[in-house]
C-alpha cells in the first residue's frame, strides 16, 4: 500500500518560485521512479520531471533549465524546486510513483502564477 502527500503549492507571480514536496509512505519509494506530472485544467495530466531510483531525471522541455527534480530516500521525499515560473505553469501537480507497470497518485497540490 503506497500513499502519497503532496505539499507546498500556493499563489506566486510570474518569475517567482516554489519548491513542492511529496512524502511517501512504504519502503518501495526507494526502488521506484518517481515523478511530478501537472494538469490544467481541459488538458491531460503531462509528465513535468522524473527521477530514478539512482538519480537519473528528465524534464518536459518547456520546464528545462527552470525546474529541478531531487529524491531523498532517506526520507521518502521527492521535491520539485521551480523557479522562473511562467502563467503557463498554473495546474495541479500530482506527486507519481511508479513500479511499471503501476503508477500510485497524490491528491495534487495547486500552483497558480499569476500577477
Amino acid at each position: 500500500q503506497v500513499q502519497l502527500v503532496e505539499s507546498g503549492g500556493g499563489l506566486v507571480q510570474p518569475g517567482g518560485s516554489l519548491r513542492l514536496s511529496c512524502a511517501a509512505s512504504g519502503s518501495i519509494f526507494r526502488i521506484a521512479t518517481m515523478g511530478w506530472y501537472r494538469q490544467a485544467p481541459g488538458n491531460q495530466r503531462e509528465l513535468v520531471a522524473a527521477i530514478t531510483s539512482g538519480g537519473s531525471t528528465n524534464y518536459v522541455d518547456s520546464v528545462k533549465g527552470r525546474f529541478t527534480i531531487s529524491r531523498d530516500n532517506a526520507k521518502n521525499t521527492v521535491h520539485l524546486q521551480m523557479n522562473s515560473l511562467k502563467p503557463e505553469d498554473t495546474a495541479v501537480y500530482f506527486c507519481n510513483l511508479r513500479i511499471a507497470p503501476v503508477y500510485y497518485w497524490g491528491q495534487g497540490t495547486q500552483v497558480t502564477v499569476s500577477s
